[in-house]
């Protein structure tokens, strides 16, 4: 993975073949090594948690390793038995329900992060007045992610729907699996713009680009929980983990990432 990052700054194009790469990498196979605290986490926090991981390793001397994926994907997994220790949703609302079914352990479910949902295109001056742009429906595709399994793509779909352009842009918009998939569509030009994390546009590297903070009056908070799930109560790698991104140095990382926190 490092020889990947020296490549990436090489040039925009292989950047970019290895920022995908590296997106997909991390996705599908950090997850699968041997560590103190196995972590499911939801996609938009993928840069986040690496850094974190780092951090936690140094702090405490213990390893974490991270699945990433959408949040209704990764509760699925959980509900069929995955073997994870924690779980570290865009949402509150799959937090609540494991720890209402017994799968999570009564009161360690907290907010972690609250996130914030951005009109996001790598390319500069896409567009002006947001809303009229949107309005005007005059590009090819728009990218969002699933509402029904992506916590962000839900905000999306509140800020369009009271916006009143869902009905009117549905021929133009593309689904990602995951807010990771989203905005690939948007990095790829598959989409002209995406309803992305702040986040996600922190750690893009490339100079320019248009982003549009959406009005957090217009979706309901992306308030993310984190809750230690019933089969690693015992472990106390996976509680040290949790206390860790309570800690002011885990909080100071994840504020760095653009995340906020509830009053």
């Amino acid at each position: 993975m490092k020889n990947a990052l020296t490549q990436a700054s090489a040039s925009p194009a292989r950047h970019l073949l290895s920022f995908t790469f590296l997106i997909g990498l991390i996705t599908f196979s950090t997850g699968a090594f041997a560590a103190d605290v196995r972590l499911a986490v939801a996609a938009n926090f993928t840069d986040t948690t690496r850094e974190l991981i780092t951090a936690f390793a140094k702090a405490t001397g213990l390893e974490a390793s991270a699945s990433f994926g959408s949040t209704g994907k990764l509760y699925a997994q959980i509900e069929n038995g995955a073997p994870f220790d924690v779980f570290m949703a865009a949402d509150s609302r799959r937090p609540e329900l494991l720890e209402s079914n017994g799968q999570g352990v009564t009161g360690s479910r907290f907010t972690y992060a609250r996130g914030k949902l951005v009109l996001w295109s790598p390319k500069s001056g896409a567009f002006a007045e947001a809303k009229e742009w949107l309005a005007q429906g005059n590009f090819s595709r728009l990218a969002i992610a699933n509402p029904k399994t992506a916590p962000y793509g839900l905000a999306a779909k509140q800020f369009l729907t009271r916006a009143g352009l869902w009905d009117s842009l549905q021929s133009k918009l593309v689904r990602g699996d995951s807010i990771s998939q989203t905005f690939q569509f948007a990095v790829s030009g598959n989409a002209d713009a995406g309803f992305v994390a702040l986040s996600q546009t922190r750690v893009w590297p490339r100079e320019g680009g248009t982003l549009w903070p959406v009005p957090q009056e217009d979706y309901e908070p992306i308030n993310q929980q984190a809750i230690l799930l019933t089969r690693a109560q015992g472990n106390d790698g996976a509680r040290r983990w949790l206390e860790f991104l309570r800690s002011p140095q885990g909080r100071a990382i994840i504020e760095k990432y653009g995340y906020g926190f509830p009053d």
